[in-house]
């Protein structure tokens, strides 16, 4: 059974923009404990799975930091 979100309550390019790159650093921040999780339980596999995960939402949050940014700039 899969949960539908309902829809953005903002149509905005930003705020869309903002929201990613939220989830994609408390997606990085959360995968700190299940690596640590995994390390505990002697699963070096699973843990540096995690470590890609967490490595591709902190490159994805750095990009969308400086994308804001940039448009935030711009925009005054």
């Amino acid at each position: 059974m899969s949960v539908i979100a309902p829809p953005s309550p903002v149509k905005d390019k930003n705020y869309d923009l903002i929201t990613v790159l939220q989830k994609s650093l408390e997606n990085a921040w959360r995968m700190g404990t299940y690596i640590e999780d995994a390390e505990r339980n002697g699963d070096r596999e699973l843990a540096q799975w995690f470590r890609r995960i967490q490595e591709n939402d902190l490159k994805a949050g750095e990009q969308g930091r400086r994308m804001l940014a940039d448009r935030l700039t711009g925009e005054s």
